[in-house]
């Protein structure tokens, strides 16, 4: 196996946030529900951002931010997605790169917009999440660069991409290349929402293709339909190589084979936004594999990216991770 230009290549849905506070009646007035990452199309993304109170807008995408993280560390990244050749697709790319993450995907010339997460914060920190995917649905199989796989390291995904079928096939030629060049893939769940509706592929993945699973506690119960988070982690214990399982103020768990490793959550002073969560927590978690540290390690790295992205507005880092550890 030859020497990896890439600790991680992320490929994700490649969105815009828009950030808004509100409280829990504007979500009953607009029929969201709290915690929830929903789909939406077009007109409804235009309704919502019309009603939505003053707020921010940076680049985001679940993945995306992982990938913001692994470059905070000071690990080497790369990121494939799909974006159109519009005002924020131009947003995305500058604000990616400019964290120092490698981005070639070509953008779309054509066809829908770039993507926008429109996210609202309620009091408790809560985000609920209405995701219009316009350009992301246009990434496919051809904006796979095999030999751009086969550099780095670890292949991580995100688990939205089962929303478009052409997303999907990338991945898992991704996958395939990854693994063809002796390298690793990793996924994340995403959501519960996302876990019922491909309960049975990512099941399957798990158990033959993914190599590191991410998931919290509320993901991980859906995947294996369980009630308890005791028996979704002995069920994970069977199918899953790594699993990092994240809990919130209870920390998280990493299990491989009879391994298990629970680590606490780092501390943090006061809770602002979840945005961003468990994207950081696997930045941290990537950085450290990538960098041969025990697994414990890797999830306590997690950990800290996590505690720093929750203390303020936003789902990418305000401060450099590195100078946090």
């Amino acid at each position: 196996m030859t020497s990896a230009a890439f600790d991680v290549l992320g490929i994700g849905n490649a969105i815009v946030d828009v950030i808004s506070r509100a409280d829990d009646a504007f979500l009953k007035t607009h029929d969201l529900t709290k915690g929830s990452m929903m789909l939406i199309d077009e007109a409804r993304a235009d309704q919502l951002y019309a009603a939505m109170g003053a707020g921010i807008e940076v680049s985001g995408g679940s993945c995306g931010n992982t990938m913001a993280g692994v470059a905070s560390f000071g690990g080497k990244g790369a990121y494939i997605g799909k974006v159109r050749n519009d005002q924020l697709g131009g947003v995305f790319g500058h604000d990616i790169k400019a964290m120092g993450v490698s981005f070639e995907t070509p953008s779309a010339t054509s066809g829908p917009a770039t993507a926008r997460c429109l996210i609202v914060v309620t009091p408790d920190a809560q985000r609920t999440m209405s995701t219009y995917l316009g350009a992301c649905t246009r990434l496919g199989p051809e904006d796979i660069d095999v030999a751009r796989v086969g550099s780095a390291q670890v292949t991580y995904v995100e688990g939205y991409l089962w929303d478009a079928p052409e997303a999907k096939k990338a991945v898992l030629k991704a996958f395939d290349a990854a693994h063809a060049a002796g390298r690793k893939v990793s996924i994340t769940l995403s959501d519960s929402f996302c876990v019922d509706r491909y309960r049975d592929e990512f099941r399957d993945l798990v158990r033959n293709k993914v190599d590191i699973l991410f998931g919290n506690e509320a993901e991980i119960k859906a995947l294996y339909q369980v009630d308890t988070f005791e028996k979704a982690l002995e069920a994970t214990r069977k199918d899953a190589k790594i699993a990092a399982l994240t809990r919130s103020e209870k920390g998280s768990v990493v299990i491989k084979g009879g391994e298990t490793h629970a680590v606490p959550a780092a501390s943090v002073k006061k809770v602002i936004d979840t945005t961003g969560a468990g994207d950081l927590y696997a930045s941290g978690f990537l950085f450290g594999f990538t960098h041969g540290k025990p697994l414990a390690e890797c999830a306590r790295l997690g950990g800290i990216a996590a505690a720093e992205i929750i203390s303020h507005v936003g789902a990418r880092p305000d401060q450099a991770l590195k100078a946090l550890i």
